[in-house]
């Protein structure tokens, strides 16, 4: 195999991992859309960002959008959120997700 064979493959393998672990608290915590949060209490917002491009070849955007979730999860623990909701699309790997208390507001 030639040198850019590998590093492609390399690329694809890599792409495949997760890169992001969900805590035992972020499981707990759900993403909805902005029209199932109107009764809850808005507490701030989340700003994640993952790895986009892996020599050069961007990631699967179902990839970085599960860890982008995953970490979102994770963060609204730390604002003693519940519910995470997508505000922004994901540019470059980033993107900000609102955090809500929606049981017991």
């Amino acid at each position: 195999m030639n040198k850019l064979s590998i590093i492609v493959l390399s690329g694809f393998i890599l792409s495949a991992c997760t890169w992001v672990e969900l805590t035992a608290e972020g499981e707990k915590v759900r993403v909805l859309s902005a029209s199932e949060v109107k009764s809850c209490k808005k507490l701030g917002k989340a700003v994640v960002k993952v790895k986009h491009t892996i020599a050069n070849v961007e990631r699967n955007k179902e990839k970085m959008t599960k860890e982008l979730e995953q970490l979102a999860r994770n963060t609204a623990v730390e604002l003693k959120g519940d519910t995470v909701v997508p505000a922004t699309d994901i540019k470059e790997g980033k993107q900000t997700f609102h955090v809500y208390r929606c049981v017991n507001p």
